[in-house]
């Protein structure tokens, strides 16, 4: 065993046992108190050194400035985003779903657009951003068309990646594994699109590297592309949703219209990504990027992983 997998394996077992930890400690707490305490977490961890070096980065590609002059309080309101999105997680198990799902609204017109979308029979696939709390968009969905269909990261070590599907699948959820189940997911979510049903990605990030090209404020990098695919191939529509966050408990979910892709995977590809880029440019401080995203920010090791696995297929 080297050094290296000895601390990777350390560190990823190390977060199933902080995971364990937030969703056992965390979901029977006092609403006001488990808020206040993660608010004032997100605002330490905002205003410390600057925030976050890598949200600092990608956020200054959302507002058009360099990184030094993104505002300080635009960093540390992300950061304290993402700690209600966290906070909201490790509660969900232990709430009232039903009476949850009544603290996000869609406004009629958007909701129209869903009902219309399903009506004509094909299925309907939802593409978001990783945005205010997108399992409690999740929620509000299960709780008013019954189910969806989505795919699960495969993470490090087996124990956490059953624990997130656990999690998931008792809100509701239908999961297939990204990789490592016994047949590939994307087969699976078009049957279930076929059947009239919906599937749900999250389509700003390229966690297989397998993606494809897009321009996303302006800059280059990859995204994935499956949604595009499972539409072109059932003849579903596809969806762009935005999820983001009012005052707590609410939030609230906007559709766009359905997506155009007659012409092909990379043009339905980009629109996607143009509807996500005007959307987290209005709820810049609900977007939770933390990690590289663009090509200009990308590491070797992630170079080399795109430059191995063009060609490949995936969702």
């Amino acid at each position: 065993m080297t050094g290296s997998t000895a601390l990777e394996r350390f560190a990823a077992s190390a977060s199933d046992l902080g995971y364990r930890a937030g969703w056992a400690g965390v979901r029977y707490a006092p609403d006001r108190l488990a808020r206040a305490l993660f608010d004032r977490a997100g605002a330490f961890v905002g205003r410390r050194n600057g925030g976050p070096e890598q949200l600092r980065r990608n956020l200054a590609r959302v507002v058009g400035t360099s990184p030094e002059e993104v505002p300080d309080e635009l960093v540390e309101a992300a950061v304290r985003s993402y700690a209600r999105y966290w906070c909201e997680a490790f509660r969900l198990p232990a709430q009232d779903l039903a009476a949850t799902a009544q603290t996000v609204t869609l406004p009629p017109a958007d909701r129209a657009l869903l009902d219309a979308a399903l009506g004509r029979g094909r299925g309907v696939v939802l593409a978001l951003p990783h945005s205010g709390n997108w399992d409690m968009a999740g929620v509000w969905l299960v709780q008013n068309y019954h189910s969806f269909a989505t795919v699960a990261e495969r993470l490090q070590p087996e124990s956490l990646f059953r624990r997130f599907v656990d999690y998931r699948e008792s809100l509701g959820f239908e999961i297939f594994p990204l990789s490592g189940g016994e047949q590939p997911p994307f087969g699976r979510l078009a049957e279930r699109l076929r059947a009239g049903g919906i599937v749900c990605l999250l389509g700003e990030r390229d966690i297989a590297r397998h993606g494809v090209p897009v321009t996303f404020f302006g800059e280059r990098t990859r995204m994935p592309a499956g949604s595009a695919r499972l539409a072109i191939e059932t003849g579903a529509s596809l969806v762009p949703v935005h999820h983001w966050f009012t005052d707590a408990p609410n939030s609230m979910i906007g559709l766009a219209p359905d997506i155009d892709v007659s012409g092909g995977v990379q043009a339905a590809t980009q629109a996607l990504a143009d509807v996500f880029a005007a959307n987290i440019a209005a709820h810049p401080a609900d977007w939770h990027m933390l990690q590289p995203l663009w090509e200009a920010d990308w590491s070797q090791r992630q170079r080399e992983r795109v430059q191995g696995s063009r060609g490949d297929e995936h969702t």
